[in-house]
């Protein structure tokens, strides 16, 4: 197993029970993703929704490249992994005895449960690892996963760099990437700075197939200031709004949902408003849900407001989208089986198709938890043969020796590649991307910002080739969804393999 956000620690769980389980993580136990989730995870769970409604949201936000099959194995089997990790100790926050619940962007019901007001992430976290340290699995942290080994077409185990056992390699029958997502690739990220999609670029240099790399989804509201903390949209559900420099709402004149757009309008709006504004950050208004309710709902973003000597009980706050999810990924099935025999992956290094071309929000740490659950199931199993035509891998672009730094990438992709893109700026990037080579010193962090480059370039083409706007890709030169890309695109050695109809 390679990462420990909650796909890793839920599949290092159950295969432990009885397997053999070795869990990889880059840096101590608890850190990933999962620890900073704020909003809370979405499910089915009470009597006035159903699996039926969780669907039909899902898709719609997907714009109409979501997997069917996926989404309906994720909304009818979430309930009962929530109830898993509720028999686990997750303690989700209660109000008169019964689970509470919110509601976030797009969703039709309330169905958004917490923990901690706004730590949930860090109380399923917790949860999970205290129940991995307690299990059978070895755990080495501060490990380095530099490649997948692969002999005879099969993965058969990970090169890992780590203090506690240096440069070797772990050989095993099967391997479950759940290294999370690559958040460090832009300027402004709520990622933590682990998440440089090492599983993916090693899974993409192997021979896996990759798909729907170009949909990034930028958070609509980091807070302005260094570190961009993530403000939870759960914040706009309870009833906060946003406003221009002025102090007027704006968002209600881009969607009839204004703040509970979803994700990616919301995101654009705020982007287009402050370069109208000239580049000023919007306001997020939470002053109505009065201070008691904000610090007892929001106890962890009411503390970093203070920290940053912002009062948001009484005065708006900065705001400015981030870069936050990863709908692409390495191309699973719905058992997180890859291309590549041996091979799985789960939470956001994966491409189940759950999210389409944009996540529903909450959505996330639900497909970690079902998808991680079900790679176990079939860990034994016959490995299934690929449906798809095969792919002959393809050379990788020749770098030209010109080096670069980890900032000169990320303002590069944030400038060319991200909330508005242009086959002009692509292109731009394209070219960019191709001159530069990352230090050969064979440090992790040289290491790091190769696998960085690689999923840049990955991502530019696949956003080049997508010469239409859809959910969180958005080409200003193709300002409408097109029925011809009504489709994945799917990549292998950084190279196009195939566009695939759905």
């Amino acid at each position: 197993m390679v990462g420990t956000g909650i796909a890793g620690l839920v599949a290092a769980l159950e295969a432990s029970r009885i397997h053999d389980v070795t869990l990889v993580t880059k840096s101590e136990l608890a850190e990933s993703n999962t620890k900073y989730a704020q909003g809370g995870i979405a499910a089915a769970l009470f009597d006035d929704d159903s699996v039926e409604s969780h669907i039909e949201d899902t898709l719609r936000v997907g714009a109409g490249l979501n997997s069917r099959r996926a989404v309906e194995v994720l909304c009818s089997e979430g309930p009962d992994r929530v109830r898993d990790l509720i028999r686990l100790g997750v303690a989700f926050d209660r109000e008169h005895g019964e689970l509470a619940r919110g509601r976030e962007a797009a969703h039709s019901r309330s169905r958004i449960l917490h923990a901690g007001g706004d730590a949930t992430g860090a109380a399923i976290e917790a949860a999970l690892v205290l129940a991995v340290r307690e299990s059978a699995a070895r755990v080495i942290e501060y490990a380095f996963v530099k490649d997948l080994v692969v002999t005879g077409g099969r993965v058969v185990g990970v090169d890992v760099i780590a203090p506690a056992v240096g440069a070797r390699r772990l050989e095993a029958d099967s391997v479950i990437l759940a290294s999370g997502g690559a958040g460090q690739l832009y300027r402004h990220t709520t990622n933590p700075i682990v998440t440089t999609g090492d599983g993916a670029a090693a899974a993409l240099r192997a021979g896996a197939v990759l798909s729907d790399v170009e949909f990034y989804q930028f958070h609509p509201t980091s807070l302005a200031v260094p570190g961009n903390f993530l403000i939870s949209e759960a914040v706009r559900g309870e009833g906060a709004v946003l406003l221009d420099a002025d102090g007027r709402r704006f968002m209600t004149g881009w969607h009839p949902d204004g703040e509970l757009a979803p994700r990616d309008v919301v995101a654009r709006g705020i982007a287009r408003q402050m370069a109208e504004q000239g580049g000023t950050p919007v306001l997020l208004d939470a002053t109505a849900l009065g201070g008691t309710f904000l610090r007892e709902r929001f106890p962890g973003i009411t503390r970093v407001c203070r920290d940053h000597g912002l009062d948001w009980a009484n005065e708006p706050i900065p705001v400015t989208p981030a870069a936050h999810y990863w709908m692409g990924g390495v191309r699973t099935d719905e058992w997180g089986r890859t291309s590549i025999p041996g091979l799985f992956a789960v939470g956001e290094v994966a491409c189940t198709g759950v999210h389409g071309a944009n996540r529903l929000a909450s959505n996330s740490l639900l497909e970690s938890l079902v998808f991680a659950w079900r790679s176990v199931g079939v860990l034994n199993a016959p490995w299934p043969l690929d449906d798809h035509a095969p792919i002959e891998p393809a050379d990788a672009i020749a770098d030209s020796g010109v080096p670069f730094t980890r900032g000169d990438l990320q303002e590069l992709m944030w400038n060319e590649a991200g909330l508005f893109r242009s086959g002009e700026h692509l292109g731009h990037a394209e070219e960019q991307l191709g001159r530069w080579s990352p230090d050969d010193s064979g440090s992790v962090t040289a290491q790091e910002n190769a696998n960085l480059l690689d999923l840049s370039r990955v991502i530019v083409r696949a956003a080049l080739a997508r010469e239409e706007s859809r959910g969180a890709h958005y080409r200003s030169d193709f300002p409408a969804s097109r029925p011809q890309f009504a489709r994945h695109l799917e990549w292998t050695q950084s190279q196009p393999a195939r566009k695939v109809a759905v």
